[in-house]
């Protein structure tokens, strides 16, 4: 169970994005001890990521040092892979103590039944193309093929393979997304809570049948965070002081209490 309060972020893109989001990051990797109670990065954090045996990407090297002092004063931080950072591995778990994983997190967060996943490849139709080429470029032959490549020639063609992403945006304004979060939550018996990325659009709605559907949006652009209870999830931007500007609040629904039972009369 990942404790309260749980802070959500995603879609940094940093190496990318300008000089700014950086520092926004890292005054909020600086701030967050003593604020949250764990830290879940939902894909993208990086433009780029990958581990060679002895080098990972310099315009990263800023940020992990924050979220290892993060780690070291007792705050978890969580990582799921994004479609621009997926290959992660020992340097991330080991050398900077962070929970990194491939896969949807799934359990209780915060008192939520939670899943929270970066949210590429979730459309069944417009993203079928992308599923395909996403099981090559995560399959361990092509990851070794990459592996041998000069650092600097694979960050070049990393970066410069990225470009057709750049938009960022999505089309649809987070619409398709939107659809898919409502089918999940509708046929997951006891999902309260489904966090996605990857869309660039912020969201905290509730669906029918009294799901949530939350997407942190695009720290790229500003520097909004879902900020995760037992009783109620905040879409927040960051603003450097002690609580961040309420963007969206959503209170959690109370379960309705059991009709009173009618008093049988007595038999005497």
């Amino acid at each position: 169970m990942l404790p309260s309060p749980c802070f959500i972020i995603a879609d940094a893109h940093l190496g990318f994005g300008p000089p700014a989001a950086e520092r926004r990051m890292l005054d909020f990797l600086h701030w967050l001890p003593g604020h949250a109670a764990c830290l879940v990065i939902n894909g993208d954090l990086f433009e780029f990521w990958f581990e060679w045996r002895h080098v990972v990407p310099r315009r990263a090297v800023r940020t992990l040092a924050a979220l290892a002092e993060v780690r070291e004063r007792g705050v978890p931080v969580v990582m799921l892979a994004g479609n621009h950072d997926c290959w992660g591995g020992d340097v991330l778990r080991e050398d900077y103590g962070i929970d990194f994983r491939t896969d949807a997190l799934t359990g209780p967060v915060a008192g939520w039944a939670a899943r929270v996943e970066h949210g590429d490849g979730v459309r069944e139709v417009e993203d079928r193309k992308y599923r395909r080429l996403r099981t090559v470029l995560r399959h361990p032959w092509a990851i070794r093929a990459f592996r041998l490549l000069h650092p600097d020639l694979g960050s070049r063609l990393a970066y410069g393979s990225s470009h057709a992403s750049r938009s960022y945006g999505a089309h649809d304004e987070g619409a398709g997304m939107r659809e898919v979060a409502a089918r999940v939550l509708g046929a997951t018996p006891g999902l309260e809570l489904l966090v996605y990325g990857h869309s660039h659009v912020a969201a905290l709605e509730r669906m029918p049948g009294g799901g949530v559907f939350a997407n942190p949006g695009p720290w790229l652009d500003a520097p909004t965070y879902l900020d995760v209870r037992p009783g109620r999830i905040a879409l927040k931007r960051f603003d450097g002081s002690a609580e961040g500007a309420n963007l969206h609040v959503l209170d959690r629904v109370p379960e309705e209490p059991l009709p009173e039972r009618e008093e049988l009369p007595r038999i005497v």
